[in-house]
């Protein structure tokens, strides 16, 4: 995420007044666009406006199909199929799953009827729930650093629609935003201006000076009490907070911006250009302030860290979720299952999916973190620790679509159907711990009677491999969320 730091003071993201060229075109449509987006000049008001903004670019046939299907008001009935229920359990066949609106209704018998449903006949192919990355950076992962330190913030907008569309077409029908201004995309999509999976948002990212989300350079150094905020602050992809007081105001401001939970920095990164990987960042008393100004919003704190001094001294803080803790030794873990502290792993094994840096010290960090990786996965197995999975991709447009090959690859550490449900009911777990702030109460990553119908027919055998994951094109026969079909080639 540092990447930031290598040209902050060039950063042309702002949040600030915007004027719109005026539009070539008569229309009304381009007219109100003009005047939204120019009425807009809070940052707060902005968020909403770029919702408005990303309507008549980024509507994709998806959408509209999704659109035109959702009017149909009938229950769908999906037949002929061996389901996947995001348990973790076998694959079980002589059942039906029956979807009423946003919601599936019931599982029926292979035999039942429903008066006046449509059919969808999967043709003996497996049904399952739709897939779930828990770190996910829904505006960093799609676009270069190099674009992202050269176009506007509208580009960014629209590439980021664009890349939430991909998303969704890969099969992953929710995701847990990790950083980033991602409030105004979560919006467009739940509005059905564009078509993307469901974003829990974690907006800014809190970190203190010197920390993993301080993206500024040497030469902006010292900042002065009453200095204003840098680029990346303001454009809300990183807070910088220092002391119980900033970061209480800091989270605080996350959270009224709509965050579903909040995220700290707590140590340091194999990316960053002056944080040190080893470094241990926040006192306890400041993780310990973020965690109760977001327990006052009836949510949690997660930390990036990976650490054992780090790891333990955000558990004690009350932090709920450990992001990453590829370094983390015995006695951490069996701190994070004692107190029920959730642990979110990436695949980050300094393979073919990974970044590549130029220099020796960050690849020497990352080698430390690969090894650290192999180690991680067999003790978050042997002690019983509640276990998310993620992929962190970040500045790396041609890596999106491995979202689901690195899944798939994990099976060296994972039985399949084990690790799918990871992906699915247990993902759908973690999402849930936003408590009071989850903007789609109901089961997620699960088929069941109630649960949200985000569901996927594919070819493929989960008891075999996940390898159909890997290419969501041709093995993603059928892809609904909320009840609308996005995709099908059946």
């Amino acid at each position: 995420m540092t990447l930031f730091s290598q040209a902050n003071s060039a950063f042309p993201w702002s949040f600030g007044p915007i004027r719109a060229k005026a539009c070539a075109c008569d229309s009304a449509m381009c007219q109100r666009l003009h005047q939204r987006v120019t009425e807009d000049l809070s940052r707060r008001n902005f968020l909403g406006g770029v919702a408005a903004m990303l309507a008549p670019f980024a509507l994709s046939t998806n959408a509209v199909a999704a659109t035109t299907q959702a009017d149909d008001e009938r229950p769908l009935l999906l037949t002929n199929l061996r389901l996947f229920d995001g348990s973790g359990k076998a694959v079980r066949d002589g059942v039906q799953v029956l979807v009423q609106g946003q919601r599936i209704k019931e599982l029926l018998p292979a035999s039942a009827t429903v008066e006046g449903a449509r059919l969808l006949d999967c043709q003996g192919k497996l049904v399952m729930p739709g897939l779930i990355d828990v770190h996910w950076h829904s505006m960093l992962a799609g676009i270069s650093q190099v674009a992202a330190m050269s176009s506007d913030l509208g580009y960014l907008y629209l590439v980021a629609a664009q890349e939430a569309q991909r998303t969704l077409m890969r099969g992953f029908t929710s995701v847990r935003d990790t950083g980033g201004p991602a409030f105004a995309l979560k919006r467009a999509i739940d509005e059905g201006l564009v078509s993307g999976p469901r974003i829990f948002p974690s907006g800014a990212m809190i970190s203190q000076t010197s920390g993993h989300g301080d993206f500024r350079l040497r030469g902006d150094l010292p900042r002065a009490d009453n200095a204003p905020l840098s680029l990346v602050e303001s454009n809300g992809v990183a807070m910088i907070a220092d002391g119980e007081a900033q970061v209480l105001r800091r989270v605080r401001e996350q959270l009224m911006l709509g965050a579903t939970q909040i995220k700290m920095m707590a140590g340091g990164g194999v990316a960053s250009t002056y944080d040190p990987l080893d470094s241990t960042q926040f006192s306890e008393r400041e993780l310990r302030a973020g965690v109760e100004a977001a327990s006052d919003w009836n949510t949690y704190v997660m930390t990036h860290v990976y650490t054992p001094k780090g790891i333990q001294r955000s558990i004690r803080s009350g932090v709920k979720c450990i992001e990453h803790g590829q370094l983390a030794d015995e006695a951490s873990v069996r701190m994070m299952r004692d107190e029920g502290v959730w642990w979110s792993l990436q695949p980050f094994l300094q393979d073919e999916d990974s970044n590549v840096y130029p220099d020796a010290a960050r690849r020497a960090s990352q080698k430390q973190v690969s090894e650290g990786t192999v180690n991680a996965y067999a003790m978050a197995q042997k002690y019983g620790v509640k276990t998310g999975w993620g992929t962190d991709i970040l500045f790396n447009p041609k890596n999106t679509a491995s979202q689901g090959r690195q899944l798939a690859k994990l099976t060296r550490f994972y039985d399949p159907l084990t690790l799918l449900g990871q992906a699915t009911g247990t993902n759908g777990e973690l999402l849930a711990l936003s408590g009071m702030r989850n903007p789609y109460p109901g089961a997620l990553g699960r088929i069941g009677s109630g649960a949200w119908a985000d569901l996927l027919v594919a070819d493929g055998n989960p008891a075999a491999n996940l390898d159909f994951l890997a290419d969501p094109d041709k093995n993603l026969r059928v892809i609904m969320k909320d009840g609308k079909i996005h995709k099908n080639t059946l």
